[in-house]
């Protein structure tokens, strides 16, 4: 089991898939000032320093109708960083002043994440721990038991490029386009993510803290406070949610019409 030490600040990772309710979360700890400065720090590709690309989620996909709805590949720039300062940039990026480090990782990063650790044995646990000089930092898995909305979510978001909703007002006419086979895409891939991360709990033993996405939406102050109680810091610092839902009326629509189409065509539910 994943234990948090009582000898010091908690270090904490967030475990998830993309579109999982995990943004609000994190950004909820950061908000408090005590619970690290939690981003997506494993996300980056050293060969461009860039997170993935919208047609870097179709590896594999010739489709062109569904290519040319997305952005073409930018090679962005190469990071050179070694190992160690990588590591050091990271462990200073996710730490507040309290000595609390906070950070997430979707299971698509995990290869990253080995990569950058140069470790031998090729184990995510290992990679993981030699972030915190040996030691298992708190898990929160944070869920979403219904797909079709998640992968909906997604699909917009690979297309407008845009990821979080901070309060302004939503366009429900951007210029994304509904494809059922694009969502079916990314539904298959968010599958296979929940699927490895409980795999992964379950062979490595440890019995993350699980936070549902409808459970964080309805009550995103509890969850919150939540973590901070196994973190060690006050759970009444929670404060009230920093984004919005980004789901509209067009998303509840799409994710109607997706169901007919993948019940028609056995596309992943």
């Amino acid at each position: 089991m994943s234990v948090t030490s009582s000898s010091g600040p908690a270090n904490y990772l967030v475990c998830a898939s993309q579109r999982s309710g995990s943004t609000l979360l994190v950004e909820s700890l950061a908000t408090t000032g005590v619970a690290g400065r939690p981003e997506e720090f494993f996300q980056y590709f050293p060969d461009s320093s860039q997170a993935p690309q919208p047609r870097e989620w179709f590896a594999g996909v010739a489709d062109p109708a569904i290519l040319e709805l997305l952005d073409p590949l930018d090679p962005g720039v190469v990071d050179t960083r070694d190992s160690a300062t990588w590591r050091s940039d990271v462990r200073d990026a996710g730490r507040t002043p309290n000595g609390v480090w906070g950070g997430k990782l979707m299971w698509n990063q995990t290869p990253l994440l080995i990569s950058r650790s140069r470790i031998a044995s090729g184990a995510l646990r290992d990679a993981v721990r030699w972030l915190f000089d040996g030691t298992d930092p708190l898990y929160v898995h944070v869920y979403r038991d219904d797909v079709v909305p998640q992968a909906v979510s997604m699909w917009r978001a690979v297309q407008t490029r845009v990821w979080r909703h901070d309060g302004s007002d939503t366009d429900e006419h951007d210029d994304a386009v509904y494809h059922a086979r694009g969502i079916a895409h990314l539904a298959g891939i968010l599958v296979d993510q929940e699927r490895q991360w409980r795999d992964w709990f379950a062979a490595e033993g440890i019995e993350p803290l699980e936070i549902e996405f409808r459970d964080l939406v309805n009550d995103p102050t509890k969850a919150t406070a939540r973590v901070l109680e196994k973190i060690g810091q006050d759970p009444e610092l929670a404060p009230p949610p920093p984004l919005k839902p980004q789901s509209n009326s067009r998303s509840k629509e799409w994710a109607r019409r997706y169901r007919d189409d993948a019940e028609r065509n056995g596309y992943p539910l």
